[in-house]
């Protein structure tokens, strides 16, 4: 395309009303996540399966040995939802619920929001999404079975 040709199509374009600019705060979402802290479990009978022996190492795992009748269970600690999708420039509000587990000491990387949640307790982080990118979700106690993703998209 000649260049008067691309200085017309750019004057047209901003007399139109036409930009590039990022959205305005206007155009920000309110989101209000509800996040618990939950230990999914199962258990068995060595008689109809064999206890496993070893988890990997971590303080999200637990595996009780088998007791008196034969019984074994499993359980991990983790964030539920284990991702949380919000856009750069929300206002974020992630409402914590301490379900299981006594103690969360909890990190949104990123954001630099440390909380410790307990069993019974709401907490409530409030921010503005302001970078793009993957921020973990991290409780220090069940680590690393209990990391969640925050992903804020960028702006388009």
């Amino acid at each position: 395309m000649r260049r008067v040709g691309m200085q017309a199509l750019l004057a047209l374009g901003l007399s139109a009303g036409i930009t590039l600019a990022a959205p305005s705060a206007a155009d920000a979402a309110k989101r209000h996540i509800v996040v618990t802290a939950v230990e999914p479990k199962g258990g068995a009978n060595v008689e109809k399966e064999a206890f496993p022996g070893a988890l990997p190492e971590g303080g999200g795992y637990v595996l009780k040995a088998p007791d008196e009748k034969g019984r074994w269970e499993v359980a991990v600690y983790v964030w539920d939802p284990r991702q949380i999708h919000v856009d750069e420039g929300d206002e974020v509000t992630l409402e914590f619920i301490g379900i299981n587990g006594a103690s969360h000491p909890t990190t949104i990387t990123g954001y630099d929001k440390t909380f410790e949640l307990k069993r019974g307790e709401v907490n409530k982080v409030s921010f503005v999404a302001d970078k793009p990118g993957r921020f973990e979700i991290i409780c220090a106690a069940h680590h690393p079975t209990m990391v969640a993703e925050l992903i804020v998209a960028p702006k388009k």
